[in-house]
């Protein structure tokens, strides 16, 4: 799951840009900005104001219409009419609708740049985004972004305490369950105490079943973490090396050794190896039940080829991530889940959490569903869209509490050495991520995690290292947990340092 922020002229599937796999960078809020509330005169605020109610319609055919009158002849080209159609209504999906709140205004201009901020209707969150227009005369859209934005300068942001931040969190959350917006379970603490924990909704539909606090919840790629850290404890031991390239472990059977020679185990944590992503045709095309232990997946790795010279580049790769699993099994002779448990899950007491066979009757377990509007229900599960057990990518279940016991024991370096955490929680590539782990800079310091994101499945999971806030936040529903991640996140920010 990568960054929100995107162009949409950067050719990229549009309709992709909101998904939890894209996910987002947190802005630091130290640029320097004023917002101007005065809607835009002339023709610059009809086009604007045409294109809120475009969004606000839900409507493909307003989009066409929009679209034809007023994006440039190339603008118009870049994309397939239904991909521009599939972004807008995907756009309305995730926010509900967008609210005009101001043009802003930077200490740094950004050149033919028009920068709109619009606060949306579901989560009442923030955005940005920088339109370029192709002229003063007509106002024809020639690009747009969009991304998270900072709260607008002239609103006030108070500072809070650690009983405000829970009571101020379960505002948020409160609305959000009784509104069937997020539906999950969610974990705040400092430290070792909890300062805020909720469930909500239904675990499942069909039975009408509750979520609770001790929900196992899918997580997706969090699971990285846990492989990356596996892989860190080996080399702490002196079995593995980073610099070693994976044909040691990975045999002609997985790829040619023309590139697992090119690779190594640092381009795999870091996914700068060029590898790809295993959730391709073959698997869509699949039966889901082949793909269960780690060497199941040979088939959906075979035809895997470098798009770039590793290490040359960052490329988020579910491949890379997998070849690791095989990697921890041919180091040390044990099956990979079998590693993870007696390695990751039982010195953090992690009693709730494993990759579970799908086709088994697994207790307090929650099914992933997906707004729809193709059945009388309004909601499809993702039983037959996911894989049928996680693995070293992603898949696996988790919950929040111990998740947080997690945390502490990262905190506490019960894992691994401070040396080997300073690596996976470094930014190697500029890219926002380290070996297996999301790391990125606020305005409250470092924060270390990972997101996870899949149909019927989002996850944020985020450790403040410099004031000890731990952040949990696991869902049910699909593209749910980035957005009351950043909510919260914003909350924190108004802590007292």
């Amino acid at each position: 799951m990568r960054k929100l922020q995107k162009s949409l002229a950067s050719g990229l599937l549009i309709m992709l840009l909101l998904s939890p796999i894209i996910g987002y960078s947190q802005q630091t809020g130290k640029t320097e900005y004023t917002d101007d509330t005065n809607f835009p005169k002339g023709k610059m605020g009809v086009v604007l104001q045409n294109f809120i109610n475009t969004i606000n319609q839900n409507d493909s055919s307003k989009v066409r219409e929009f679209i034809e009158n007023n994006y440039t002849t190339f603008f118009q080209n870049i994309f397939p009419m239904k991909d521009h159609q599939d972004f807008f209504l995907s756009l309305y999906q995730q926010t509900g609708g967008l609210g005009f709140y101001s043009i802003r205004s930077f200490t740094s201009p950004q050149p033919d740049k028009t920068v709109v901020i619009f606060k949306d209707e579901k989560y009442n969150l923030w955005y940005s985004f920088p339109f370029t227009f192709a002229d003063k005369k007509d106002y024809l859209i020639k690009e747009f972004g969009f991304s998270y934005a900072e709260t607008p300068s002239n609103l006030n942001k108070p500072i809070i305490s650690d009983s405000e931040l829970a009571e101020k969190a379960n505002e948020i959350i409160d609305r959000l369950c009784k509104k069937d917006i997020f539906s999950g379970a969610i974990l705040i603490a400092k430290g070792e105490k909890v300062l805020y924990q909720k469930a909500c909704g239904e675990a499942s539909k069909s039975f009408h079943i509750a979520n609770n606090l001790d929900t196992k919840f899918n997580i997706a790629s969090m699971n990285k973490m846990f492989t990356s850290i596996a892989v860190m404890q080996l080399v702490e031991k002196g079995i593995i090396n980073l610099d070693d390239p994976i044909s040691k472990y990975v045999d002609e059977s997985w790829l040619p050794t023309k590139i697992t020679n090119k690779v190594t185990i640092r381009h795999l944590l870091s996914h700068t190896s060029g590898l790809g992503d295993y959730f391709n045709s073959t698997y869509w095309k699949s039966s889901h039940e082949l793909f269960r232990m780690v060497d199941d997946f040979k088939t959906l790795v075979n035809g895997d080829t470098l798009a770039f010279e590793p290490g040359t580049n960052f490329s988020y790769s579910n491949t890379g991530m997998l070849l690791l699993g095989v990697v921890i099994q041919k180091a040390t002779g044990m099956d990979y889940f079998e590693y993870i448990r007696k390695n990751i899950y039982k010195p953090t007491a992690m009693v709730n959490s494993d990759s579970y066979d799908m086709d088994q009757p697994v207790e307090n377990l929650a099914i992933g569903y997906s707004p729809t509007s193709n059945n009388k229900y309004g909601w499809e599960n993702n039983i037959y869209k996911f894989v049928i057990k996680g693995g070293p990518a992603g898949g696996g279940f988790s919950t929040v509490g111990d998740l947080h016991h997690f945390a502490l024991a990262l905190i506490n370096r019960k894992l691994v050495s401070s040396a080997s955490q300073d690596l996976l929680w470094t930014d190697h590539s500029k890219s926002d991520y380290g070996y297996g782990f999301d790391v990125r800079m606020g305005s409250k310091g470092k924060v270390i995690g990972h997101n996870g994101g899949f149909t019927g499945v989002s996850s944020d999971f985020d450790i403040f290292m410099d004031s000890g806030y731990i952040v949990v936040i696991l869902s049910n529903y699909s593209d749910v947990a980035h957005p009351v991640e950043r909510l919260i996140n914003q909350l924190i920010c108004r802590l007292k340092d």
